[in-house]
């Protein structure tokens, strides 16, 4: 790509956002802006989206959020699943799990889910573990890039046939932080040599690492 193309696709990185923030749906806006406040900085609203379309699509029934910066994308994922489904939210900060349980509580009040939430104050490698094998039809891992390996070394067992895991903000491996974008680096190579595994690296949000059980 030249010059040209990279700054052309910046802008339709740009205008994808902008309309995904201008289609926010208000009480999702407001989530957003608790969160923020609350200093729970949240990602692309077009990568949370994405991934409310990927659970639609799939029929999914129980999903899994691990991290506090997965707050926007647990909600758009509780608003895509239909009745008896079932939400697993897992996050190792007490104020970032709170702030989940308070957000679902504000959209569950206004008659908007029809979603069970199970929200776990605890890290993924501690209580991933103890779910059942093959219950899951999609993962999505937001945040501390320390949640990611342990995560994706339960995918496997923890999904079912085609289930998806899904790893935001995968362009840290440009990241300015060294730590992170090694850690990012070493991910992305182990899912795509695991042949458990079908993946792809999109540039969506801050690059969304998609990879469906075999």
């Amino acid at each position: 790509m030249d010059k040209m193309s990279y700054t052309n696709a910046a802008k339709a990185w740009e205008l994808a956002e902008q309309h995904a923030r201008h289609m926010e749906r208000p009480s999702l806006s407001e989530a957003r802006n608790q969160a923020e406040q609350a200093g729970l900085q949240q990602g692309s609203q077009a990568q949370a989206n994405l991934l409310r379309f990927i659970a639609s699509a799939m029929n999914a029934t129980s999903v899994i959020t691990v991290g506090s910066g997965s707050i926007m994308e647990t909600l758009e994922l509780v608003e895509a699943l239909g009745n008896d489904s079932l939400l697993t939210a897992v996050d190792s900060s007490s104020h970032g799990i709170g702030q989940i349980r308070r957000l679902f509580t504000s959209i569950a009040d206004q008659g908007q889910v029809k979603t069970t939430l199970r929200a776990v104050n605890a890290s993924p490698e501690a209580f991933l573990p103890r779910l059942n094998a093959e219950s899951y039809d999609l993962i999505a891992v937001c945040g501390d890039a320390t949640n990611y390996q342990p995560t994706f070394n339960q995918a496997a067992r923890l999904l079912r046939g085609h289930g998806i895991v899904a790893f935001t903000d995968m362009c840290g491996t440009v990241s300015n932080d060294p730590d992170k974008a090694s850690m990012m680096q070493e991910l992305l190579k182990a899912v795509e040599e695991d042949d458990r595994f079908d993946s792809a690296l999109t540039p969506t949000g801050t690059g969304l690492l998609l990879a469906v059980k075999r």
